[in-house]
């Protein structure tokens, strides 16, 4: 493929994302109106299972098949390609199969380990197990249709071609907002039924979503597939499948999965251990009161928030795999620490500031998005939870990174200490700090995560990090600037635009200080050179 075309689809898909996340946030705003803090606390206790149970039914498959079809397809072996791909859409079936049974039938045991039973009577409002219960199991049918409409995708992009990929995760997620939102008001407002089954029927809209999805996708396959060259390339494939045995197709496409998975599920881990810990120590500690509404902040309202500069870290990680391997193979030392210098400095310039920002402007992003109902609760742990971003962009990097250089096993090495200091840490902290103690478990677990990839990289090919440090203490100071004139513009304009005087307010609070802020530090990041050292690079 052309440099030209993965830069080209790099960007569609790194756009597609970024603006499937974007209507994750903006959909929140009437979700949360409508349903409330509590309402956010039950949809996260079944989002979070099902986000692991989702990656365990793709084993990284979906990934590993577009690198896997990329190399049979350069050699010229269309039928191996299709073969494996025809395989693995069975596998797929089966597994979403599996842990659709798994997570339906298990919905009580898991909404068991999620909420505790040792709540007083004045917290008989709360969520009830029996409610998690339900919300799980309306979640659980897309589990019977995302796996297998994953490998698609993955079939598409093996063949070079983005398109389908982007435009089904768009339209997905469009789908799914609007089902969302339309069944939640009618069932609220109309039906006048219970804030369970407003809350279930929004977990169901991941069913609906990927309904959608697989109609785009069967437009395309039908479009570019069925009738098209891929079909020729195959009759003319240089080697037949039944020179290749299934066992060691398979061998070698979970090889190439392993590290995708991994990184995929690396973030629902941490969240499934603050489901198990939180909600126990917090009633432990007499905080049972603000524990649902605390869990919402830190598993959706925030993270949707802070998740937003990790998603460039995540395209990034897409781009960099292909021409990082293809240095590394090639013995090109040079280019690949000048695509290992590039990536980090990328990643500084555009996290750092962003995480800087949103943990002075707390309580505006969260009143903007989410109303202030509750700020006293929600803005602090916001605060905290800001710098993670940057956390979890340096660790899907460094995962990018290590698969390039061929060292992707150690990805397994370095989350599991990552995980196992947060589950060690999660109860104590959150008992000496209360519920910002989950968040502070989190940053050492995927700061330690991140730390051990980066000695990896470093011990494997020698790499420098001076370079990375230099330029990162520029940035500090940029960063820096930027932070003072967030609070010398707040000061001047709090008497007139206050987010404490409601949403609207909060909205346009936060629209002046990133404008005239985010201004000023792309200003003097190019003044100074800065952004052209680090594109150009």
């Amino acid at each position: 493929m052309k440099s030209t075309s993965i830069v080209r689809g790099t960007v569609l898909i790194t756009a597609a994302s970024l603006l499937s996340k974007i209507l994750g946030i903006l959909y929140v705003i009437p979700f949360n109106y409508m349903v409330g803090e509590e309402g956010a606390a039950l949809f996260t206790y079944a989002y979070v299972p099902y986000s692991i149970l989702l990656s365990i039914s793709t084993v990284g498959i979906p990934l590993g098949m577009s690198k896997f079809l990329s190399k049979y397809n350069s050699l010229g072996q269309y039928d191996v390609s299709f073969k494996m791909f025809k395989l693995s859409m069975v596998l797929m079936s089966v597994t979403g199969i599996i842990t659709f049974l798994i997570m339906f039938a298990g919905s009580d045991l898991f909404s068991t380990i999620a909420i505790s039973n040792n709540r007083d009577s004045s917290q008989d409002q709360s969520i009830t197990q029996s409610d998690v219960s339900f919300v799980i199991q309306m979640v659980s049918f897309a589990l019977l249709i995302i796996p297998s409409m994953s490998l698609v995708r993955g079939f598409f992009q093996g063949h070079g071609s983005m398109v389908p990929t982007a435009v089904s995760q768009v339209i997905e997620q469009l789908v799914r907002i609007i089902f969302l939102l339309v069944s939640v008001y009618f069932i609220i407002n109309v039906l006048n039924e219970s804030l369970t089954l407003a809350v279930g029927s929004a977990t169901f809209s991941a069913f609906i979503g990927a309904i959608a999805s697989c109609l785009v996708l069967g437009g395309y396959w039908k479009k570019r597939i069925s009738a098209s060259k891929l079909k020729i390339n195959q009759e003319q494939s240089s080697v037949k499948p039944n020179e290749f045995h299934s066992i060691s197709l398979f061998r070698e496409l979970f090889y190439y999965s392993s590290a995708f998975v991994l990184v995929g599920i690396a973030n629902p881990l941490y969240q499934i251990i603050d489901q198990m810990t939180f909600d126990r120590a917090m009633v432990n500690i007499g905080q049972g009161d603000i524990s649902q509404i605390a869990l919402g902040v830190i598993n959706l309202n925030g993270h949707k928030l802070v998740i937003i500069p990790v998603t460039v870290a995540i395209g990034l990680s897409m781009a960099i795999i292909p021409s990082l391997t293809k240095a590394f193979v090639d013995n090109n030392k040079a280019e690949v620490i000048n695509q290992i210098n590039q990536s980090f400095q990328i990643i500084l310039v555009v996290v750092v500031p962003a995480f800087v920002g949103l943990s002075i402007l707390h309580n505006e992003a969260y009143g903007a998005f989410f109303g202030i109902n509750n700020i006293e609760i929600a803005g602090p742990l916001l605060a905290w939870y800001a710098p993670v971003s940057l956390l979890f962009s340096l660790f899907t990097i460094t995962a990018a990174i290590l698969q390039g250089i061929n060292r992707q096993q150690f990805t397994i090495v370095s989350l599991s200490v990552g995980l196992i200091l947060k589950a060690v840490l999660n109860i104590p902290f959150i008992y000496t700090f209360g519920a910002k103690g989950a968040i502070i478990g989190t940053m050492l677990g995927v700061g330690a995560a991140s730390l051990l990839n980066i000695w990896k990289i470093k011990t494997s090919i020698h790499f420098s990090l001076k370079p990375i440090l230099k330029r990162s203490l520029f940035i500090i100071i940029l960063t820096l600037l930027m932070g003072f004139s967030i609070i010398i513009i707040r000061n001047v304009l709090e008497p007139f635009v206050n987010y404490e005087n409601g949403q609207f307010d909060s909205a346009l609070a936060l629209v002046i200080y990133v404008t005239v802020s985010g201004g000023l530090y792309l200003l003097t990041a190019y003044k100074t050179k800065l952004l052209q050292q680090v594109v150009n690079k």
